[in-house]
């Protein structure tokens, strides 16, 4: 990362780059189109040079659907060349490097715009680094991998003036617009409960860190990697994806797929920061009536259940279940009818009737289904016909505070708190699997109670060792530079 020192020259530098840049190219917008290029034809400086920072996997995916509309993807940078191979032939042109501190550093007046799809635990340094040299940022979700980090960039959006989105693409679909018509038309009353579940994990979870270290390979660069974890050596099957099921790097199945599922409630029910968590957590034993205790790795399944105080003043309890465990059936619901997706879903109860959806807000359904072909609802919310990665190019392109900016579908502003929501889960979980001894004894303070949260000063004000959870300390060499 760019020195804290120096950010404040290059800082005001790169302000004035963009000053003289903007007026320069109103001045050449007043030239008919036509005469540029003919029919069709767009400006260079109607189009986003957009720097990857994880290109492959879900990163390959994702600039793969930016460069679809008026974007180029100028430069890629990911520490495994193995995984990055398929996008540097993709964008041949595009100049690719490992560390994305260098890549800030040296090409930053050649970008307008980063995409961060790294593991969880890079997010946010990746993204703030963007953020303060002015770019606009695209982070798949989680957000962060930690409350407090979710916070700085949700502020940190403002304070640059940089458009941004999170990579929960479901929050541009026609379903989660659905449930919003259906619920402010009042079909289902006031809801008061939201059942969410996933059948995630699909990676290894509540085991023991692999006592073998393993070759690190040529093509990776571990320490790089690492970033702001914890030095330790490498381990087998790690990378590129079991990484998702140990605390240092990832944030378990709620992390994956909870930005997913909880953002059709959130979104419909108008939610703000909870104002309580408990949980309850699956166990692995390991002998006769002796439990493993693994607090690296995220458990094997849990059932978290969050508190809300509601727009209405009326408390809303929404909860949280993984690793299979699904709620019981609505009685609405026929025999042979999916509950959801099957997999995953979110069911609305209200007190006048229920919904329910599947994963991104898709499949949207009133109870009972037959009610389906029975409501017409007019259209009151605008859909997003370009989809969610289309509208943050147009956005970025039109600018901070543009109506194309105002009107994204998961900006900071809204994608922070709900990551906040996601991961006052694992504060729970994490805070249920805390170990004291005591005259020789170990006891678990945090289980079996329910933890209060300040939402406004991210604070748990009834067990404070549960806070070590809202933040974590970085390793030597990385900061959030906040």
């Amino acid at each position: 990362m760019v020195q804290e020192k120096n950010n404040q020259g290059d800082n005001v530098s790169r302000r004035s780059f963009l000053k003289n840049g903007a007026l320069t190219a109103a001045g050449f917008m007043i030239v008919p189109r036509h005469v540029l290029g003919g029919k069709g034809y767009t400006a260079p400086s109607d189009r986003l040079r957009i720097a990857g920072i994880g290109v492959g996997g879900k990163g390959e995916s994702d600039i793969n659907e930016f460069s679809k509309g008026p974007a180029d993807i100028a430069f890629l940078c990911d520490v495994d060349e193995r995984r990055a191979a398929n996008s540097v032939k993709r964008f041949p042109k595009a100049k690719f490097y490992k560390d994305f501190r260098k890549m800030l550093e040296k090409e930053h007046k050649n970008i307008d715009a980063v995409s961060v799809s790294t593991p969880d635990h890079t997010h946010a340094v990746a993204a703030m680094a963007a953020m303060q040299l002015g770019k606009h940022v695209y982070v798949q979700k989680p957000l962060t991998h930690d409350i407090y980090e979710a916070r700085m960039l949700t502020q940190a959006a403002n304070r640059y003036k940089v458009v941004t989105q999170m990579g929960n693409q479901g929050s541009s679909g026609d379903g989660v617009r659905q449930l919003m018509e259906w619920y402010q038309a009042g079909l289902v009353g006031d809801v008061h409960t939201v059942y969410c579940w996933t059948d995630r994990p699909v990676w290894p979870q509540g085991i023991p860190w692999p006592a073998a270290k393993a070759e690190v390979p040529k093509e990776l660069d571990w320490d790089l990697w690492l970033g702001t974890a914890p030095s330790k050596d490498y381990i087998d099957k790690l990378v590129p994806f079991n990484w998702r099921g140990w605390w240092d790097y990832g944030t378990g199945a709620i992390g994956d797929m909870g930005c997913h599922i909880i953002e059709p409630p959130f979104r419909v029910l108008d939610l703000g920061y909870p104002t309580a968590v408990e949980c309850s957590v699956g166990s692995v034993y390991v002998d006769e009536f002796k439990r493993g205790y693994f607090p690296e790795s995220c458990p094997p399944s849990s059932h978290v259940t969050l508190k809300f105080a509601g727009k209405n003043g009326k408390e809303v309890t929404m909860h949280w279940m993984d690793g299979g465990i699904q709620p019981e059936r609505p009685e609405e619901l026929g025999p042979n009818e999916r509950m959801g997706d099957g997999g995953n879903g979110a069911l609305f109860i209200g007190t006048k009737g229920k919904m329910m959806c599947g994963t991104y807000g898709m499949f949207p359904s009133l109870l009972p289904t037959s009610k389906n072909t029975q409501v017409n609802i007019p259209q009151t919310i605008a859909r997003v016909p370009e989809g969610h990665y289309q509208q943050w190019v147009n956005a970025a392109i039109a600018g901070y505070n543009s109506p194309k900016a105002k009107a994204l579908s998961s900006p900071f502003s809204i994608a922070g708190p709900l990551t906040e929501t996601v991961l006052m889960s694992n504060l729970a979980i994490r805070s249920y699997d805390l170990k004291k001894e005591i005259e020789g004894k170990s006891t678990f303070p945090g289980r079996y109670i329910k933890l209060l949260w300040d939402g406004q000063n991210m604070k748990i004000t009834n067990f404070d060792d549960a806070n070590q959870f809202v933040k974590r300390t970085y390793r030597d060499g990385w900061s959030l530079g906040v």
